[in-house]
């Protein structure tokens, strides 16, 4: 029989917290799949031993998936690729969920079949800032409904803060495989790609307005530490043209699913507008010169339309007032939304 669902697990040197993500998939029911990844670890063999220890202790349920580093991309490759699940939802590994909200996930993937399956579930997200003692959740009420499958002609206004990331979303697995989604090796953001990528080729949708997914937020080697987003900014570039080069938003129908793509590309634009300003060097001005020619040179309409969106009209003003608003919008942002 198969699986309700696959979790994919990427894993590196992450023997001191991977139990706890583990545990709580393993407590969402007997018809799941975990799917560990160890990406090339360099712990001395501590992580491929737990997950190796893992897997004999729940044979047919978690499965070890060793390989050559390669990224948090090529892991997450690796587990879709041997995914058997119905659907697909990758937890990293300092991440777990949240066994009551699972408990109505799962209720409703459970009522799913190949023939009708909806495409996407969506679920809250929490950022548990654990050394704080503070959680924030962002949620979607108002935005998609609830109690029923709906389409992108039904959703409402994301606002700037409440997009979907990969923490929120679970697709249905075949959608995944059949437009060959395959996230770039060796690069840190790549769950931006994953939730941004497919959406055109999702038509039906089922929101839980539930706490499903624990976003651990505070070491000091996270990707979204801000000094270390500075340090990775040509990362950041290299995912930003990639979604520009993987979608059209400009012929994404319906017009809903445009706008709402067309916020998400803004918000990535404004991400490596205000970090490579962060950084404030003249090799960092070309590199902000060239990722916005890049956009202008595959779709001038887009760039028109992001170049003006809120979110990038401070950021990128030609002069020290404007670089020190657009830092402050962020700062301010930060503060408000907790993101790290």
């Amino acid at each position: 029989m198969q699986k309700t669902i696959s979790y994919g697990v990427p894993c590196y040197n992450s023997a001191e917290y991977m139990d706890t993500c583990i545990e709580s998939l393993l407590a969402t029911g007997d018809d799941i799949e975990v799917l560990i990844v160890d990406d090339g670890s360099t712990d001395d063999g501590v992580t491929l031993a737990k997950g190796r220890s893992w897997e004999e202790r729940y044979p047919g349920t978690i499965r070890l998936i060793h390989k050559d580093n390669g990224g948090h991309g090529s892991a997450v490759n690796a587990a879709l690729s041997h995914a058997t699940g119905l659907y697909f939802k990758v937890v990293d590994s300092d991440d777990w969920l949240d066994g009551p909200s699972m408990e109505k996930v799962m209720a409703y993937l459970r009522t799913q079949s190949d023939a009708s399956a909806t495409d996407m579930v969506i679920a809250n997200y929490v950022y548990e800032k654990v050394h704080e003692h503070k959680q924030v959740v962002m949620d979607y009420a108002g935005i998609f409904p609830e109690g029923a499958v709906f389409t992108w002609d039904e959703v409402g206004s994301f606002g700037h803060a409440r997009y979907l990331l990969m923490h929120s979303v679970i697709y249905r697995t075949d959608l995944l495989k059949q437009i060959g989604l395959k996230l770039p090796e060796h690069c840190f953001y790549v769950d931006n790609i994953f939730v941004y990528v497919p959406l055109p080729h999702v038509r039906t949708m089922y929101y839980l307005n539930v706490d499903m997914y624990r976003y651990f937020i505070g070491r000091e080697d996270q990707s979204v530490n801000e000094a270390t987003m500075m340090r990775r900014i040509d990362q950041q570039l290299r995912v930003t043209k990639t979604m520009i080069d993987a979608v059209d938003v400009m012929d994404v129908t319906p017009r809903r699913l445009r706008k709402y793509m067309e916020s998400y590309l803004s918000m990535m634009m404004c991400i490596c507008s205000v970090f490579l300003r962060m950084r404030n060097t003249s090799e960092d001005d070309e590199k902000l010169e060239d990722i916005w020619a890049y956009l202008k040179d595959a779709s001038m309409p887009l760039y028109r339309r992001v170049r003006t969106n809120v979110l990038n009209l401070g950021t990128n003003l030609p002069t020290e007032l404007g670089r020190k608003a657009g830092l402050g919008g962020y700062h301010l942002a930060q503060r408000i939304f907790k993101f790290n």
